[in-house]
């Protein structure tokens, strides 16, 4: 395993700020998953320069990978050549942070496992977007960065009474129900949406909705609601 250090020389003092900040709160190392890497919006998070220290892909990642992208399966083995493109795209940008870890845990089968298994070894964090790693992660208090958790969170958030233009793709559940979908996936379930299936519609949001599988927004037709207050 390589660690690129400083260049330029540090006081005593500044040492000392620097570990301890390392002590309370900052982990250096963030350890990408096969599922992180295949997703790619890990790439465009740290360009940014939002994520600290050092993002760190494992072998047996990189192994996975290389399985993946030789799979007889064409989707898959599309997924697997993606994810590798985007690790080399990643190791050319001189923005990003980016290392191989060489080591391998022999004892451990499981990717998952594996990944864990470094986390507590280096005090690093695993980056992912695979939800049971999640919930794994977490339960053996290894701190975890969700990239669909952070892309909820990044949504902005719609209040009752605000208005917005949908298209109606497909029926609902209940109450002759339409569901439509906003540009980044957001599921919008209009009431009485049916009658207006494939054509822009403006609607009015009635209430939103929080899930672990991302936000929900309920509303109506917005010529109801004008209709409602020309009734008052």
């Amino acid at each position: 395993m390589t660690i690129r250090r400083r260049n330029s020389e540090e006081d005593g003092n500044a040492e000392k700020v620097l570990e301890r900040r390392a002590d309370e709160n900052y982990r250096k190392y963030k350890i990408l998953d096969t599922s992180v890497i295949i997703d790619g919006r890990v790439q465009a998070i740290a360009k940014t320069g939002f994520i600290e220290g050092t993002l760190l892909v494992p072998n047996f990642v990189l192994h996975e990978l290389q399985l993946i992208s030789d799979s007889a399966d064409s989707v898959k083995r599309s997924r697997g050549r993606r994810g590798l493109d985007i690790l080399n795209a990643m190791q050319e940008d001189p923005d990003i942070n980016i290392e191989m870890y060489d080591g391998d845990f022999e004892d451990l089968t499981e990717v998952d496992g594996k990944l864990i298994k470094l986390a507590k070894l280096l005090d690093g964090v695993v980056v992912t977007n695979d939800f049971n790693l999640n919930k794994v992660s977490q339960f053996q208090n290894v701190p975890v960065f969700n990239i669909n958790e952070l892309a909820n969170a990044l949504k902005p958030e719609m209040l009752p009474g605000e208005g917005m233009r949908v298209t109606v793709i497909k029926s609902g559940t209940e109450r002759q129900q339409g569901v439509a979908y906003l540009e980044d996936g957001t599921m919008v379930v209009v009431e009485d949406g049916q009658y207006y299936m494939n054509k822009p519609l403006d609607v009015v949001v009635t209430s939103a909705l929080q899930t672990a599988a991302g936000r929900m927004i309920f509303a109506k037709p917005a010529h109801q609601q004008k209709s409602l207050k020309g009734k008052d």
